[in-house]
C-alpha cells in the first residue's frame, strides 16, 4: 500500500509538471478545473469523452477519487478507496478529421492535444498528423508505423496513390456545400494555429515542420489532383503563418538590438554586464530563429510555389496567388520586390477567371498602402496596359475588381491615369452587369468630384450645382441619351445623396436666365431625363430592366428608405409641378418627361393637407392645357396615364379629377361631332378635317385609359372606318385614331359585360360590333398606308385575344362572344407576316446614317417585333392553330438576329401545349419551304438554307431525349411520308426525296430504339429501288451511324467521295427537273381562305403508322392528339401589346427547359466527344507536351479474368487517378486575349430588351 501511494504521488507530480508548459494556453484552465472537481467522487469507469469537450490531457487518469475528507497528502494514509490510474488514450487522426469536419470543436484545443501527444512521442505524433493530411485528401489509405520508419516520403506517396479510392472524382476540398466550406476554413485555421502555438519552441526543432514541409512538397508534386490541391493549400497556409512569425521575430530582434545598443552606449561604470550578456544571447537566438524561418519560406517557395502557381488546376493556382498577396502585404521588406511581383503580373494573363480574380484582389490590397506605391512604380508601368484591358474581361466580376484596382491607382499614385485611359472605364456605367456598372460608377464619381472643384471655382456656384453641371456634360458627351436610368443606377450607391437633391435640380430648371447664365435646351432635356430617372429609382427602389435577375425582395431597411424618399419627393414636387409644366409645356420631349413624374407620387398626400388641394387644381389645369396644345402621341399617352392615376377610386379627390377630364373630353367630342357630317360627306376643307382628326386623336389616346362610352362616338367612328375602306378618301390622321377608339371601346364593353348581367340582345349587339370591326380591320391590312395596316394588325391581335373562347369559358351566358378568327382573316394575317414583317429590308444602320435615320430604323424594327409578338400570342393561347406558326418558324434562322428571341419563346411555349403537335408544326414549316424551293427551281444553296434552319430548330428541342422521344418520332414519320410521296404515281425517284437530307438534321436527337424502328419504317415505306438512291442512303446512315457505337471502318474514303459526287449530281438534276416559272412571294387567299402555291403545301394530317411505332405514338402525352384541331393551352391570359397602360413586370425567370436549349445551342450533344474534341476542349492540355513513357505491362491487351496479374487492378486504379497532363515541364500560362468578342460588353440597346418584350407580351 505504501508503494502504491508513493507511485500516486509521483504521478501527481508528473501531472503538475506537465501543466506548466508555456506552449499551451489550455493547461491553466484545465488545472484549475481539475482542482475544483477533485472533491467530487468519480465513477469507477469513465467513458471516452468526445473531442469537442475538453479532454483531460494528463499522463494518467483516475479510476476512482478519494472521499471529500481525503483532500491532503497527509490524509492519504487514512483508510479509503484505493486510487488506480491508467494511461490516457492519445489523439488519433480520425479524431482530428472528425473535429475539423464537424466544425464544432475549438481549433486551439485540438492543436494543444496533438502537441501534447507529439511531445510524448514525436514520431507517433507526426504519424498521426500525416494520416490526418491523408484523410483530408480523401485517401482511404493509412500510413503505418513501419512504413513511416522504413520508407521515404516518395515511396509512401506511391503506396497511398495505389490505395486511393476512385468511387468519386470529388475530394473534401472540391466538394460543394456549407459543410465542406466549413471544413476548408477549419483546415486552414488548424495549420495557422499549429504554427502560432509552436512559434516559441517546436518551430525551430528542425524536425516537425521540416518533415511536414517535405511531405507536403512531395504530395504537391503528385499526379493525383486531390493530393496536389490539399498539400498546396496546407503548405501555403503554413508559410503564411510562418511569414507572420518571421515578422514578429524581426520586430523582437530590432527591439533587442536597440536595447543592446542603448546599453552598450552607456559608460563602463553604468553598464550592466549581465544585462548585456542576456541581450546578446537573445539577439543570437533571434538571429537563429530568423534563419530557420527564412529557410522554411525558401524551401516552400522552391518546392511548392514556383511549380504550383502554374498548375493545370485553376483552384491550385488561385491558392498560390492568394497567399502570395498575403506575404507581400505582411512582410513587404522581404517580399515586396520585383522578383515576387512578377508572379502577379504574369498571372494577370491567366485564362481562368478565378485566378485573375485572386490576382487583382491581391494587387488591390497592395495599392491601398501608400507606403508601397514607390516599390510598385515599376510594376505599374510594366502592367498598366494589361490592367486597363481587364475592365473588358469576359467575366464581369473580374472586370469589376479591375475597375476598383484602377480607382486605387488613380487615387493614390502620383501619376494616376491619363484621360484617355479613364475613358475605358466611363462607358461601363451603362453595362448590363450591375456589379461592374456600380464599380464604374464609383470610378466616375471620384473623377467627377475632381472636376466639381474646378467648376465651382470657375463659375462661382454651389457644390451641388457644379456637380449636376459636370454630370450633365458627361451624360451629353456619352451619346447614350436613352439610358439615363442605367447611369443613375450606377451612381446610386456612391452618389445617392447628390442624386436625391431634387431641390437643386428643380432650382436649375426654374432659375431666371436674366440674372445668371442658365442651361441650354439640350442641357435642360438631359437634366429632366436624369430627374425622372432619379425619381423613378427612389420610388421603385429597384434597378432598371436588365440589371436584376428575377424578382428582388426589398429588405425592411430598403422599404423604409423607399417610403421616406417617396414622401419627400411628393412633398417637394407637388407645389412645383404646375410651374414646371407651365414653363416647359411647349416642348414635346420636356413635357412628356415631366408628366411621368407625378406617377411616382404618394398621391394620397394631396388630400392630407388643404394647402395641397390648390396645387392639385393647378396640376389639372396645366394637364388639360397640355392636352389642348399637343397632338404628339407620346404626350397624349402620358396625359392619359396620369389622368387614369388621378381618377382612381382609391383617392378621395378622384371625383374632382374625373370632373375636370370629363369636361375636357366633352369639348373634344363636341368638336369632332361638329365636323363629322362634312368629313363623312367629303365636303369639309383641310382645316376642318385637321380639327376633327386632332380631336379624335386626343379622344382615342384617353380611351385606352378610361371608358368613354358617354362620348357616344362608336357609331360615327364605325361609319368613318367603313367609308374609309370602301373608298380610300381619308388619310391616316382620321383612320388610325378611329381604329384605336373603336377597338378600345370594344374592350371596355367586354369589361362592362363581365362585371354585370347583360341581356341576350346586348350580347348579340356586342358580337355584331366585334364582327364588323374585324371585317373592317381585315380590309385595312391591304391598305397602302403603313400606319393604317400596322395599327389594324396590332389591334386585331389584341381584340381576338380578348374575345377568344378561353375568355368566356367560365361563363356559359357569354359563349356567344367567343369569336374565333375566320379562315380569310387567318390567311390575311399570315400573309401580312410575310409581306411586311419578314421582309428583306436591311436592318443594320448604315455607317453614314444620321441620328434621326437611326431612330427611325430602330423604331420600325421595334414596331415589327411588337406585331410579331402579338401574332405569336394568338398561337400560344389557342386562338390560332399551332399550324399557323409555320410562317413564323420558317424564318427562325434567316431573321434570328431581329426576332430570334420571340420565335424561340414561341417554340418553347408550343412545346408546353403539345410536344407532338409542336414537332409536327416544325416538320410542316420545313415541308412548305422545301415545296417552294422545288416549285421555283432554286439552286442547291436554297436547300442548304433549309438544312441550316432544320439544324437550328433541332437545337430548340432540348437535351432531355426521353421527354421529346414521341415528338421526334412523329416528326420523322411525317417527313419520311412527305419525302416518299408520289413514288407510286411517278416512275423513278419521288420529287420530294431530297427532303430526307433535311430530315437527317434531327437524327442525332433519337435514342437507339427509335432509330432502329425508324430504319424499319423507312424500309417498309420505300420501293424496291429506293436503297440505291443517294438521299435514302444518306438518311439511313444518319440513323444507323448514330445508332451504332462507331461508324463502319470498312468504308473507304474513295467510296465516300464517289458517293458524294453522285449525291451532288442527283440534287442538281432533281432541282432542274422540277424548275418552273417563278412564283410570287405570297399568293392572295381565295374566298375559302386557302393559300395556293405552284405545289400544294403539306398540312398536318393523321396517317396510319408503322406497326413498330404504333404503341409509342398511341400513348397520350399532355392531352395532345394527332389531329390538326386547335390546341387550347392552360397558360394565363397575357397583357395587350397595344394598350397604353400596360406595364412592365420585370425580367422573366429562365425555365429549366430554356436552360436546356441554351446549353444545347452551345454545343452540348447527347453523343460523347471524340478524342480530338475532348482534347481541344481543354486549353491547358494543348499547352503540355506529353512525356514519352515506357510501355508498361498493362498497356497491352489485358489477359482473361483468371490470368490477370494480382497488381493489375491497383495499376488501373492509379491510371484512373493520374490526370491527362504527364509532363515534366509545367504548362505555360497563355496570355488572355482581350480582343475576344465574348469579352466585350454590350451597352443597353435602344430596342426593347428581350426579357422586356417577352414579359410584357407573353407572360
Amino acid at each position: 500500500m505504501e508503494s502504491i501511494r508513493e507511485s500516486d504521488g509521483e504521478s501527481l507530480g508528473e501531472m503538475e509538471s506537465s501543466t506548466s508548459d508555456p506552449d499551451s494556453e489550455f493547461e491553466a484552465q484545465f488545472e484549475s478545473g481539475r482542482q475544483r472537481k477533485r472533491p467530487v467522487p468519480v465513477p469507477v469507469s469513465v467513458p471516452k469523452q468526445p473531442l469537442k469537450k475538453l479532454r483531460r490531457r494528463a499522463s494518467v487518469t483516475p479510476i476512482s477519487s478519494p472521499s471529500p475528507s481525503q483532500g491532503t497528502s497527509e490524509q492519504a494514509s487514512l483508510p479509503g478507496p484505493v486510487r488506480i490510474w491508467k494511461k490516457a488514450p492519445a489523439i488519433r487522426a480520425e479524431d482530428i478529421y472528425a473535429a475539423i469536419r464537424s466544425g464544432k470543436s475549438a481549433t486551439v484545443t485540438i492543436v494543444d492535444e496533438w502537441i501534447d501527444s507529439y511531445k510524448q512521442d514525436r514520431e507517433a505524433g507526426l504519424l498521426v498528423f500525416v494520416n490526418f493530411i491523408t484523410q483530408c485528401c480523401g485517401c482511404k489509405g493509412v500510413v503505418t508505423r513501419e512504413m513511416f520508419d522504413k520508407m521515404q516520403h516518395a515511396e509512401i506517396i506511391n503506396v497511398l496513390t495505389k490505395d486511393f479510392s476512385e468511387e468519386s472524382v470529388h475530394y473534401p476540398l472540391s466538394s460543394l456545400g456549407p459543410q465542406w466550406k466549413r471544413f476548408r476554413t477549419g483546415l486552414c485555421e488548424l495549420m495557422q494555429v499549429l504554427v502560432f502555438s509552436c512559434q516559441n519552441s517546436l518551430l525551430y526543432d528542425d524536425y516537425l515542420f521540416s518533415s511536414l514541409l517535405d511531405l507536403l512538397t512531395g504530395l504537391s508534386d503528385s499526379q493525383v489532383r486531390a493530393f496536389r490541391h490539399t498539400s498546396t493549400l496546407l503548405a501555403m497556409k503554413m508559410i503564411s503563418a510562418v511569414v507572420q512569425v518571421g515578422v514578429s521575430v524581426g520586430t523582437q530582434l530590432q527591439t533587442a538590438q536597440r536595447r543592446f545598443d542603448a546599453e552598450s552606449s552607456k559608460s563602463p561604470q553604468d553598464q550592466a554586464t549581465q544585462r548585456l550578456e542576456e541581450l546578446q544571447a537573445a539577439i543570437k537566438e533571434l538571429l537563429e530563429h530568423r534563419e530557420d524561418v527564412r529557410s522554411l519560406i525558401n524551401a516552400a517557395m522552391r518546392g511548392v510555389f514556383v511549380h504550383r502557381y502554374r498548375d493545370c488546376v485553376p483552384d491550385i493556382r488561385a491558392v498560390c496567388i492568394q497567399e502570395l498577396g498575403l506575404w507581400l502585404r505582411t512582410d513587404p521588406e522581404s517580399f515586396l520586390k520585383d522578383g515576387y511581383l512578377k508572379y502577379l503580373g504574369w498571372t494577370l494573363f491567366d485564362k481562368q477567371s478565378v485566378v485573375r480574380l485572386q490576382c487583382v484582389r491581391a494587387l488591390q490590397a497592395l495599392y491601398q498602402e501608400r507606403d508601397f506605391l514607390g516599390r510598385l512604380e515599376f510594376f505599374t508601368n510594366r502592367f498598366k496596359e494589361r490592367m486597363l484591358t481587364m475592365v473588358f474581361d469576359k467575366e464581369p466580376d473580374v472586370a469589376a475588381e479591375a475597375v476598383n484596382l484602377l480607382l486605387l491607382i488613380q487615387q493614390f499614385s502620383e501619376e494616376g491615369l491619363q484621360e484617355e485611359e479613364c475613358a475605358h472605364v466611363y462607358t461601363l456605367v451603362f453595362a448590363a452587369h450591375r456589379g461592374l456598372a456600380a464599380a464604374a460608377g464609383c470610378f466616375l464619381y471620384h473623377k467627377l468630384k475632381t472636376l466639381v472643384v474646378r467648376e465651382e471655382q470657375a463659375k462661382a456656384m454651389s457644390p451641388r450645382e457644379a456637380f449636376f453641371n459636370v454630370l450633365i456634360t458627361f451624360f451629353l458627351q456619352s451619346e447614350c441619351h436613352d439610358h439615363g436610368a442605367y447611369l443613375v443606377d450606377s451612381l446610386w450607391t456612391v452618389a445617392g445623396l447628390e442624386l436625391r437633391d431634387w431641390e437643386t435640380m428643380t432650382s436649375l430648371l426654374l432659375q431666371d436666365c436674366e440674372h445668371r447664365q442658365g442651361l441650354s435646351n439640350q442641357e435642360e432635356g438631359a437634366l429632366l431625363e436624369l430627374l425622372l430617372c432619379t425619381v423613378r429609382r427612389a420610388a421603385q427602389a429597384i434597378p432598371p430592366v436588365g440589371r436584376v435577375q428575377g424578382k428582388r425582395m426589398l429588405s425592411m431597411k430598403d422599404k423604409k428608405i423607399q417610403i421616406q424618399d417617396k414622401r419627400r419627393l411628393s412633398s417637394h414636387f407637388m407645389p412645383l409641378m404646375p410651374q414646371l409644366l407651365a414653363k416647359y409645356s411647349a416642348d414635346v420631349d420636356h413635357v412628356s418627361r415631366l408628366l411621368q413624374i407625378p406617377l411616382y407620387f404618394d398621391l394620397e398626400t394631396y388630400s392630407s393637407a388643404k394647402k395641397l388641394e390648390k396645387y392639385l387644381d393647378l396640376l389639372l389645369i396645366q394637364l388639360c392645357s397640355v392636352v389642348e396644345k399637343h397632338t404628339d402621341s407620346s404626350v397624349l399617352e402620358a396625359c392619359a396615364c396620369l389622368a387614369s392615376a388621378l381618377c382612381s377610386d382609391a383617392y378621395t379627390f378622384s371625383a374632382r379629377a374625373d370632373r375636370a377630364f370629363s369636361q375636357l373630353l366633352d369639348l373634344l367630342a363636341e368638336c369632332f361631332n361638329s365636323y363629322f357630317d362634312e368629313v363623312l360627306q367629303g365636303t369639309a376643307d383641310g382645316e376642318d378635317v385637321y380639327s376633327a382628326s386632332m380631336a379624335l386623336k386626343r379622344i382615342a389616346a384617353f380611351s385606352s385609359a378610361r371608358d368613354l362610352k358617354s362620348c357616344e362616338l362608336f357609331e360615327p367612328c364605325m361609319q368613318l372606318l367603313k367609308s374609309g375602306v370602301e373608298s380610300p378618301i381619308f388619310e391616316k390622321e382620321l383612320m388610325v385614331p378611329a381604329l384605336k377608339y373603336v377597338s378600345f371601346q370594344l374592350m371596355w364593353d367586354k369589361v362592362r359585360v363581365l362585371s354585370s348581367t347583360p341581356t341576350e340582345a346586348e350580347v348579340l349587339r356586342l358580337r355584331q360590333a366585334v364582327r364588323s370591326f374585324c371585317s373592317v380591320s381585315q380590309r385595312c391590312l391591304s391598305s397602302g398606308q403603313a400606319e393604317i395596316r400596322d395599327q389594324a394588325f396590332d389591334l386585331l391581335c389584341d381584340l381576338l385575344l380578348v374575345y377568344s373562347a378561353r375568355s368566356v369559358r367560365s361563363q356559359p351566358a357569354l359563349q356567344a362572344l367567343a369569336l374565333p378568327p375566320a379562315g380569310p382573316l387567318r390567311s390575311e394575317m399570315a400573309a401580312y407576316l410575310i409581306d411586311f414583317i419578314f421582309t428583306d429590308d436591311p436592318q443594320d444602320v448604315p455607317p453614314d446614317a444620321d441620328e434621326e435615320q437611326e431612330k427611325k430604323m430602330m423604331a420600325a424594327l421595334q414596331n415589327k417585333r411588337n406585331m410579331l409578338a402579338g401574332y405569336c400570342k394568338l398561337v400560344i393561347y389557342g386562338v390560332l392553330d399551332l399550324s399557323a406558326a409555320t410562317d413564323v418558324f420558317k424564318n427562325y434562322f434567316k431573321f434570328y438576329r431581329d426576332f430570334g428571341d420571340i420565335i424561340k419563346e414561341t417554340l418553347r411555349r408550343s412545346r408546353q401545349i403539345s410536344t407532338v403537335q409542336s414537332a409536327k408544326t416544325v416538320c410542316l414549316c420545313l415541308q412548305q419551304l422545301f415545296s417552294e424551293v422545288v416549285s421555283t427551281g432554286s439552286s442547291e444553296e436554297e436547300l442548304g438554307r433549309i438544312r441550316d434552319l432544320a439544324k437550328k430548330l433541332s437545337l430548340s428541342f432540348g437535351i432531355d431525349l426521353l421527354r421529346i422521344r414521341k415528338a421526334l418520332v412523329c416528326l420523322h414519320t411525317d417527313g419520311i411520308r412527305f419525302a416518299l410521296r408520289g413514288h407510286e404515281e411517278v416512275p423513278g425517284q419521288p420529287p420530294n426525296l431530297n427532303f430526307l437530307e433535311v430530315l437527317s438534321e434531327f437524327s442525332f436527337k433519337l435514342i437507339h430504339e427509335d432509330r432502329t424502328q425508324l430504319v424499319a419504317f423507312l424500309k417498309a415505306e420505300c420501293p424496291r429501288a429506293a436503297p440505291c438512291w443517294p438521299p435514302v442512303r444518306m438518311y439511313q446512315r444518319s440513323l444507323e451511324g448514330r445508332a451504332s457505337a462507331r461508324p463502319r471502318e470498312e468504308e473507304s474514303q474513295e467510296e465516300g467521295e464517289v458517293e458524294g459526287e453522285e449525291l451532288t449530281a442527283y440534287r442538281r438534276d432533281s432541282l432542274r427537273s422540277h424548275s418552273t416559272s417563278s412564283v410570287a412571294k405570297r399568293r392572295r387567299t381565295s374566298q375559302q381562305g386557302t393559300r395556293t402555291h405552284a405545289r400544294t403545301p403539306p398540312t398536318l394530317e393523321t396517317h396510319t403508322l408503322h406497326p413498330s411505332l404504333l404503341d409509342l405514338l398511341s400513348s397520350p402525352q399532355r392531352g395532345a392528339g394527332l389531329d390538326s384541331s386547335s390546341i387550347h393551352s392552360n397558360l394565363p391570359t397575357p397583357p395587350f401589346s397595344s394598350t397604353v397602360v400596360a406595364g412592365i413586370d420585370g425580367t422573366r425567370p429562365t425555365s429549366k427547359e430554356e436552360e436546356e436549349e441554351e446549353e444545347e445551342e452551345e454545343g452540348v450533344r447527347s453523343t460523347p466527344l471524340s478524342e480530338e474534341e475532348f482534347s481541344s476542349s481543354r486549353p491547358w492540355m494543348r499547352k503540355v507536351r506529353s512525356k514519352v513513357r515506357r510501355p508498361s505491362s498493362f498497356s497491352h491487351p489485358s489477359p482473361g479474368p483468371r490470368e490477370s496479374p494480382p497488381d493489375l487492378e491497383a495499376h488501373l486504379t492509379l491510371l484512373s487517378l493520374i490526370e491527362e497532363d504527364q509532363s515534366e515541364e509545367e504548362p505555360q500560362i497563355e496570355e488572355f486575349d482581350s480582343s475576344d468578342p465574348d469579352s466585350s460588353y454590350t451597352l443597353p440597346s435602344n430596342r426593347q430588351t428581350s426579357s422586356n418584350v417577352l414579359d410584357d407580351l407573353f407572360d
